[in-house]
């Protein structure tokens, strides 16, 4: 033995001998991973066996895995698992008789996928879900691998109404809770839905215009008016912007589910407002009016609705004179209806247009000559008393 040798040999026994049980068990315990249950850890699979799978968790002895702990149901992962491969898996129990860890892989994938879902609710993220089966309160889908579930409530507007069209379809939906205690997971379509149109929304306000003219659906009506759906926000027609006839009912000109070309004319994007005009695109009769209707034309009229001060008559399409009472007769008159009602026809003479307040004055007076010795008094401010009434 040379002398360097016997220095080496020294020096080992030097440090055995100073190791005190300790010592020793500190040394044992950093060597080898203390486990407990429910702890997820990372392995090394070892072997595969027909009936259960050695995996290297960095204990004392190896780890096992059953074969009804290897995978979710349905799954047949055995053939898939090869010496070497790494894997996570949750101890079922530290150590079994055998001296080994009772491993699942089944287990380590449900706690991790758990983790993942908590992670996507917090994130708000929108993921697809499998739509399984239709139950009492709702519908069961798959997220993630997890069951989940519904609610009635929380199914987008379009199948709220029938719930079993959307079974064995792939739907969007968002986390709204996640309890691993109880097994709860509850997800919501219309969260996915609302996240999809506010991003639609935004995007459709950072292109669109005032002046546009864009394509919609009617999604729902009003007494003020029609709200359209332009791809990923509704806008509202009010209904002085139906058209240039005078509308009562807005029902009268549009019905739910018609598709329809409109005017963009405001635009709020702070409160995503948009307002729009069908009547826009029409043709304006005033045009007409100027063109066709100068003062001392005769017209034929409709009787639309009376007032105290006169009747107001249609006389084209969207425009709308005022025969004030004192030029419905050159006798003297009590009653506007002592005269006239809704829907007489009369023939009429324009005795005035205002192009810049759109509106016309008419008489059935001058349409005859006064009678002998008539002394006449200066007309009324016919469109004032409306206003003032």
């Amino acid at each position: 033995m040379t002398k360097e040798t016997g220095a080496v040999l020294t020096e080992e026994k030097e440090s055995s001998v100073g190791m005190t049980m300790e010592d020793y068990l500190q040394f044992e315990e950093e060597a080898f991973r203390t486990l407990n249950h429910g702890d997820i850890v990372d392995g090394v699979v070892v072997r595969v066996d027909p009936d259960e799978v050695l995996v290297d968790v960095g204990a004392k002895a190896e780890g096992v895995i059953s074969n009804k702990e290897l995978g979710f149901r349905g799954e047949t992962d055995t053939v898939d698992l090869k010496p070497g491969d790494l894997i996570k898996v949750y101890v079922l129990q530290p150590e079994n008789e055998e001296g080994n860890v009772v491993l699942s892989r089944r287990r380590a994938q449900a706690e991790t996928t758990w983790l993942t879902a908590a992670e996507k609710q917090t994130a708000g993220e929108v993921m697809d879900a499998e739509v399984r089966e239709q139950n009492k309160g709702g519908l069961i889908v798959n997220v993630l691998g997890l069951r989940g579930f519904l609610p009635s409530s929380q199914v987008a507007r379009a199948y709220s109404g029938n719930l079993e069209q959307l079974v064995g379809q792939r739907i969007p939906v968002k986390i709204l809770e996640v309890n691993r205690k109880r097994n709860r997971l509850i997800v919501s379509q219309k969260a996915a839905e609302d996240e999809d149109r506010a991003r639609r929304r935004d995007d459709l306000f950072n292109r669109l215009a005032v002046g546009d003219m864009v394509k919609g659906t009617v999604s729902g009506l009003t007494t003020y008016g029609a709200f359209v759906d332009i791809g990923g926000a509704d806008g509202l027609i009010h209904i002085s912007e139906l058209s240039w006839d005078r509308v009562s009912k807005v029902s009268d000109v549009l019905q739910v589910g018609d598709e329809v070309n409109v005017k963009v004319i405001k635009l709020d994007a702070d409160q995503s407002r948009i307002s729009l005009s069908l009547r826009q695109l029409q043709q304006d009769p005033w045009e007409q009016v100027v063109a066709n209707l100068p003062a001392g034309s005769v017209v034929e009229g409709t009787v639309t609705k009376t007032k105290k001060y006169g009747a107001f008559l249609q006389i084209v399409p969207g425009i709308e004179g005022l025969l004030h009472i004192s030029e419905l007769s050159w006798d003297h008159v009590e009653k506007t209806e002592d005269v006239l009602k809704v829907g007489d026809v009369v023939q009429v003479k324009v005795i005035g247009v205002d192009t810049a307040r759109r509106r016309i004055s008419l008489s059935l007076k001058q349409l005859t000559n006064p009678p002998a010795g008539y002394a006449s008094r200066p007309p009324a401010a016919a469109y004032e008393e409306e206003e003032e009434e």
